[in-house]
C-alpha cells in the first residue's frame, strides 16, 4: 500500500514463516531494508497438552490471528488437528458459534483480550493464569498456572467429579428403593433402618473421598522434571 517493492524479501519471509515465525518487512527511504522475525515461543508442555486432550477424545482446533503459514508450522509441530489462521476476535467467536450450532460441545482456552468474545461464546471458557484481566473475568475457569496441560486436567477432574456424583446418586437410590419398601412392610426395625441410612451416607462419603486419589498430569510431570533437575 506504500508502493514499496517487497518481492526480494518474500523468499526469506516464507522461510521464516515456515519456522513458525511472523515476518515483518522494514523499509527505509521508500526501499526494502530488511526483515524482522518474531515468534511466540511454544511452551515446553504444549505438545504433551495436545496429546493429553487427544487421549480424552477431544479434537483440538487452533484459532489464531497469525498468518496461515506460521500457524500451520506450529500446528504441525504440536499435532493440532485443525488450524484457522488470520482470525480477528469476532472470527473466533463465529467459529465457536458455528461449532455449537452443529451440536458440538466447545471449550475455549485463551489468555488475551482478543480471546474474550470467544471465551464468552464457548460452553466452557478457560483462561490461563498469566492472561489478561478481561479474559479471566470472562472465562468460566481460570487456571492458576500457565501450563497448557492444566486444560486437560480441568476437563479430567470435571469428568471424574461427574462420575462420582452419578455413582453416589445410584447408591442412594439403591438403598432407598430397597429399604423403604422393607420398612413399610415391617421387615426393617427402626434400628436397622437407621443403620441402613447411616451406611448409605458412609458409602456416598467414602466414594466421594476417592477423588482425593486423582492426580493431575501436569503436577506429575513437574515432579518428574524436579527429580531430574535435582538427583
Amino acid at each position: 500500500s506504500l508502493g514499496i517493492d517487497c518481492d526480494t524479501g518474500e523468499e526469506t519471509a516464507d522461510r521464516l514463516r515456515g519456522e513458525g515465525k511472523t515476518a515483518m518487512f522494514v523499509a527505509l527511504d521508500g526501499r526494502l531494508a530488511g526483515l524482522v522475525a518474531v515468534a511466540d515461543p511454544i511452551k515446553p508442555t504444549a505438545e504433551a497438552a495436545i496429546r493429553d486432550l487427544h487421549d480424552l477424545g477431544i479434537k483440538v482446533i487452533m484459532a489464531t490471528g497469525d498468518n496461515e503459514r506460521t500457524a500451520l508450522a506450529v500446528a504441525s509441530r504440536l499435532g493440532i488437528d485443525e488450524v484457522r489462521a488470520g482470525m480477528p476476535p469476532e472470527g473466533k467467536k463465529d467459529l465457536i458459534d458455528g461449532l455449537r450450532g452443529k451440536g458440538d460441545k466447545v471449550a475455549m482456552a485463551g489468555d488475551g483480550v482478543n480471546d474474550a468474545p470467544a471465551l464468552a461464546a464457548a460452553d466452557v471458557g478457560i483462561a490461563m493464569g498469566s492472561g489478561s484481566d478481561v479474559a479471566m473475568e470472562t472465562a468460566s475457569i481460570t487456571l492458576i498456572r500457565s501450563d497448557p496441560r492444566l486444560v486437560a486436567d480441568a476437563i479430567d477432574i470435571s469428568a471424574a467429579t461427574w462420575r462420582t456424583i452419578q455413582q453416589n446418586l445410584f447408591w442412594a437410590f439403591v438403598f432407598n428403593i430397597i429399604g423403604i419398601p422393607l420398612a413399610a412392610l415391617g421387615y426393617l426395625s427402626p434400628e436397622l433402618a437407621g443403620a441402613a441410612m447411616a451406611l448409605s451416607s458412609i458409602t456416598v462419603l467414602s466414594n466421594s473421598l476417592l477423588l482425593k486419589r486423582w492426580q493431575p498430569r501436569a503436577g506429575s510431570q513437574r515432579q518428574s522434571e524436579s527429580k531430574r533437575s535435582h538427583p
